[in-house]
């Protein structure tokens, strides 16, 4: 974590006005739709709240443990092009937290 990004677990379209509280201006949405079942907001929900709330969003599933290259430097273009704090998350936050790791170990953030 820095202050460019924040890390949480599964968050649904109702915690979005608490992100913006936060002072994040982006999410990145790491979770596939449909992964944790019928009750998982999808993607399209979270989106929706999202832009209602003045962030930017960007929708890069990733399945867990199977980070490949490409999405390690997809993850570096919207890191390096969206509005920062960017708060990133998956189903508990790992994954994002990987993708990051792994960005920053191959030098493809500006920070």
């Amino acid at each position: 974590m820095s202050e460019n990004i924040g890390f949480a677990g599964q968050i649904g379209p109702e915690q979005l006005v608490q992100v913006v509280e936060k002072g994040f201006k982006s999410v990145i949405n790491n979770r596939p739709d449909m992964e944790g079942g019928p009750e998982q907001p999808t993607s399209a929900q979270i989106e929706e709240e999202a832009r209602q709330q003045g962030l930017d969003y960007v929708y890069q599933p990733v399945v867990a443990g199977q980070i490949t290259e490409l999405d390690v430097r997809t993850f570096a273009n919207h890191y390096n092009e969206l509005p920062k704090p960017i708060l990133m998350f998956c189903r508990t936050g790992n994954r994002s937290n990987n993708l990051y790791q792994l960005a920053t170990q191959m030098d493809l953030l500006d920070d």
